[in-house]
């Protein structure tokens, strides 16, 4: 499309260069910016221009045009509108959608960007503006109708407009009261309070009272009485009468018209396809209540303008239902547009240019216009980061047939590609410990497997009362929150289960599972030591690629091999891993092209091989959806600019994220849907509404109202405050908007959690983490604990400047987000958690995953005993513990030593000790020991630590180095 500089109107001069809303009024048929601080006033007799620009995460920008035509403006400032609207359209570089929007029937994507309402006011630019507030105030009632967003409209005051089928809101001077229809829904009456606090704010300052008044409610209610009151007395309610906003929608088949010399000429076909659309041609699709203008790329601004034009005669003309128009450029159809063709295909032959838009921002730059938003914005790419405590406690069973079983700690990072596997991982919430249940379904397991490992894992779920968080994820679709909690992840080939060697027995297939004394080749891949992973492929070089590392073995003979696209950082996760594949052995460093000939024979000879990295999808924009499942058939309703406020207690919601999907579930579901949520998120991914090829095996979540997960509460403005409260939607919004707008709580308000080892269970901001961390005990003692005498002196024994070997791996430093670099990110955890697991760690050779990083120490509540030296043979610390609980208060009767430091017994500060100090900072816990009893619990020479296994000394190496 062909743009000049006539084309482009001076009003629309730099519009959607950055994310948000632009409003323009229509003033003697020209665009007239509206003041921010008047968006969402809207006048009957006036027409208006909406822009909404939206930053996606790759850095593009997308938008949306609304015209809204008041139901009192001139034909001619309708019109205007309209072809205003095709001139920005143009100024953007003709990709945006665009919707004709009338007033009293608004889309649900137009009333969103106004949340909670829109209450258009009379008047216009032709008569003057009105000043409601500057009035006496006026007696006004209002109809609510809508579940997501609220369209509200003026009605007579008087009896008979109530009804029992919808929401209505009397605004008297001194009270508002909100009338609930009995036939109304629960989330109909909490929607319409969002307007009951919006009117409260907006015309009375938010000095008013708020009664709810509930048909049929008996007169001896005082608030209700005086309700009835304002109407004469209470009296039967009328039979709702047929109004336009109640006809049933037109749901005749689409016509497909085609424009033709002005003339818009009808497609007769039988089927709809995407081949009937001639990119010089603009089309009209009726579907009765919406009506759709296509626009081909190559047809000129006048040609748009006219096919408008046309669209608009045609529904005026009409006495159906106020159709919407919905205006979409080739290239750029929305999916309600793609749904009413018989075939689409998902990618077409149109090449999109940015020749149009970059013509555009010529002619504005030349003007002085800043242009940075009209081009095209690099995709941004960012570390993803797992939102999740990774510091907790984790447990891993393989599905065996119907049953499962548990894993040895050293095992529970190697899984199987045959079979299937359920973890349980706690971890340290806001203000409970927070639980999430999983299955891992390998690529090659049986189905029978499969359904058993889901099966078993909704049961755990049930059995904790449906307060865990469930997900379902598939081999090679793993989520980065998963990687953190496993750190260190190996996939083997083959199966160890039943079903699987059944299997390949009944298939005649040969058993490939994974045999350390054979060859076997894996890629280790990931961002860092708590987030790596070893996937075993094909031991062939076209298996290999240059952007990874691998770990070639067979039976004793182990080589690495680094491509010469990989990094440091990466060589160093092959030393990492090699630890745990084959530890104890030295293996031979081979580099891309110079590789020993022994290397290519156990590949069975050189190949060609791919050179390019694979990426992790990008995170897209999430969308929010109201779910409705009944026999077997899901219905969806897509909640635009949502919040927090669009879960309803009562409803089920799915967010997807494209990349992973979140079934959530209000408190208030019964339990048969409940049990159906895995189901649902299932189906959701099988109908793809979004047509965004979604992936069957993306990971799917169930989240329960009241646990959410952080990595689900990061995609809304959270308030847990809202969740934990009781009672339904309803009951719940009136509470908010009685107590001026706060929630009130049902339990203590949710502290923010402190660090574990290392790493915080949330992102709060700077000052709270610094808060956080400094004070780690009352705020009224004068000196903070920090390293005792005592550690100094254990520490400086073992800082032996020794070299490791080469299995030996660094020091690990645990953190929430591993590529952060924040200040208080560099802070380090406290030393003492750490230590301690060391400590408690010699009493058995440790796993490969404690090998690699240190727990932290968190503490469960025991009941006291008197005598707390019964239990002396009890000296070594537990590693894996229930709850931290962290207390800021010091008791009166302490002893202090000669630092002024306060000191208790060993047999009091052991997690074991039935007689427990409270009130200290258990994450500093050997810091409250005199000096003589630390040495004597802990300290060591160096001959004695020379004499200790290899394995016991790298991890009181790795301790120092990391303190």
């Amino acid at each position: 499309m062909a743009v000049s500089m006539r084309d482009l109107d001076p009003a629309f001069q730099g519009a959607g260069q950055k994310a948000g809303l632009e409003i323009w009024r229509i003033e003697n048929f020209n665009p007239v910016p509206v003041p921010k601080s008047s968006y969402g006033k809207f006048f009957t007799g006036d027409s208006y221009v909406i822009l909404k620009t939206t930053a996606s995460k790759s850095g593009a920008l997308r938008h949306d045009i609304h015209y809204w035509l008041g139901k009192d403006t001139s034909q001619d400032e309708a019109g205007a509108a309209a072809i205003k609207t095709v001139e920005l359209d143009a100024a953007l570089g003709g990709r945006a959608v665009q919707y004709r929007e009338v007033q009293g029937h608004e889309t649900e994507k137009f009333l969103s960007y106004f949340k909670p309402c829109i209450i258009p006011q009379e008047g216009g630019v032709a008569s003057g503006f009105k000043h409601p507030e500057a009035e006496k105030h006026k007696t006004r009632l209002f109809v609510c109708r809508g579940k997501h967003v609220v369209h509200v409209k003026e009605v007579p005051f008087a009896r008979a407009s109530l009804n029992h089928d919808d929401i209505f809101v009397l605004d008297t001077e001194s009270k508002i009261f909100q009338f609930n229809g009995s036939n109304s829904s629960i989330q109909e009456r909490a929607k319409a309070l969002e307007v009951v606090q919006y009117i409260k704010d907006t015309y009375h300052e938010g000095k008013c009272e708020v009664a709810a008044v509930e048909d049929g409610k008996l007169m001896a209610d005082p608030e209700t009485g005086e309700f009835w009151g304002f109407f004469g007395g209470f009296a039967p309610l009328p039979r709702k009468t047929a109004s336009d906003d109640d006809k049933p929608t037109d749901s005749r088949p689409p016509k497909l018209l085609c424009f033709e010399k002005g003339q818009a000429e009808p497609v007769e076909t039988d089927s709809l396809k995407r081949e009937l659309l001639d990119t010089n041609k603009c089309y009209i699709l009726d579907c009765g209540f919406e009506v759709f203008v296509w626009m081909g790329r190559n047809t000129s601004l006048d040609e748009r303008k006219i096919a408008s034009g046309v669209a608009d005669e045609l529904v005026s003309g009409t006495d159906q239902l106020k159709p919407q128009i919905i205006r979409v450029i080739e290239g750029f159809e929305t999916v309600m547009f793609r749904s009413k063709f018989d075939s689409w295909p998902q990618i077409t032959d149109v090449t999109v240019s940015e020749d149009g838009r970059g013509k555009v921002a010529a002619l504005l730059k030349r003007q002085g216009v800043n242009v940075k938003g009209l081009l095209k914005a690099d995709p941004v790419r960012e570390e993803p980061q797992p939102h999740i405590d990774c510091t907790g406690h984790l447990q891993v069973w393989r599905v065996n047939g119907q049953e499962k079983i548990l894993l040895q700690a050293s095992d529970q990072s190697k899984f199987y590609s045959g079979d299937c596997f359920i973890f349980q991982y706690t971890y340290p919430g806001e203000d409970k410990e927070d639980c999430l249940i999983g299955t891992w379904i390998g690529k090659n397991s049986v189905e029978e497997e499969r359904a058993s490992a889901n099966s078993l894992a909704s049961k755990m779920v049930e059995s904790m009362k449906f307060l865990a968080s469930q997900a379902r994820i598939y081999e090679g679709n793993e989520p980065i929150q998963f990687h953190s909690i496993l750190q260190s992840f190996i996939v083997f080939k083959g199966g160890l289960s039943e079903g699987y060697k059944t299997y390949i027995a009944q298939k005649e297939i040969p058993d490939d599972t994974y045999n350390e004394n054979g060859v076997a080749l894996f890629r280790i891949q990931g961002s860092g030591p708590d987030n790596m992973q070893a996937i075993q492929v094909e031991p062939v070089a076209s298996s290999l690629n240059s952007s990874y590392c691998y770990i070639l073995h067979n039976g004793p003979a182990v080589f690495t091999w680094s491509g010469n696209s990989t990094s440091a950082e990466n060589q160093e996760l092959v030393e990492r891993m090699l630890d745990l594949i084959k530890p104890n052995l030295q293996s031979k460093p081979q580099r891309e092209g110079s590789e020993s000939e022994q290397f290519w024979d156990f590949l069975g000879g050189k190949s060609e091989y791919p050179s390019q990295k694979i990426l992790r999808e990008p995170e897209s924009d999430p969308h929010l959806f109201s779910c409705h499942f009944s026999k077997g058939n899901l219905k969806v309703t897509e909640v635009y600019n949502f919040s927090q406020d669009d879960l309803m207690t009562e409803d089920i919601f799915i967010l997807d994220c494209h990349s992973e999907i979140f079934v959530w579930v209000g408190q208030q579901v019964d339990s048969k849907s409940r049990m159906q949520a895995l189901t649902i998120g299932e189906k959701f991914l099988e109908h793809d509404f979004l047509l965004e090829k979604l992936s069957h095996v993306a990971p799917v979540y169930v989240v329960m109202e009241g646990s959410e997960p952080p990595f689900f509460t990061r995609f809304f403005k959270w308030d847990s405050a809202k969740s934990s409260m009781l009672g339904n939607s309803f009951q719940r919004k009136l509470t908010i908007v009685k107590s001026g707008g706060a929630p009130v709580l049902d339990k203590p308000k949710r502290r923010t959690p402190v660090s574990y080892g290392g790493r915080s269970s949330s992102v709060p901001d700077k000052s709270s983490q610094r808060s956080s961390r400094s004070m780690s005990v009352s705020p009224d003692r004068v000196r903070v604990r920090g390293r005792s005498p005592a550690f100094n002196a254990l520490a400086a024994n073992f800082e032996n400047p020794n070299a490791r070997n080469l299995s030996t791996p660094p020091p690990v430093i645990r953190k929430l987000y591993p590529k952060s670099v924040t200040p208080d990110s560099a802070i380090l955890a406290p030393k003492s958690a750490a230590i301690a697991a060391l400590s408690s760690s010699f009493e058995q050779p440790p796993s490969a995953r404690e090998t690699m990083i240190p727990k932290s120490i968190k503490v469960s509540p025991v009941m006291p005993k008197s005598n707390p030296e019964k239990n002396d043979k009890e000296n070594s610390v537990s590693t894996r513990v229930e709850s931290l609980t962290i207390q800021e208060d010091v008791k009166e009767d302490e002893i202090e030593d000669e630092e002024g430091l306060v000191i208790h017994p060993y047999e009091r500060l052991k997690i074991t000790s039935t007689d427990p100090v409270p009130n200290i900072d258990v994450t500093k816990r050997e810091t409250y020991l005199s000096s003589a009893e630390f040495k004597e619990k802990f300290a060591m020479s160096k001959d004695a630590f020379y004499k200790l296994p290899k394995w016991k000394q790298n991890k009181l190496k790795m301790a120092v180095q990391l303190f």
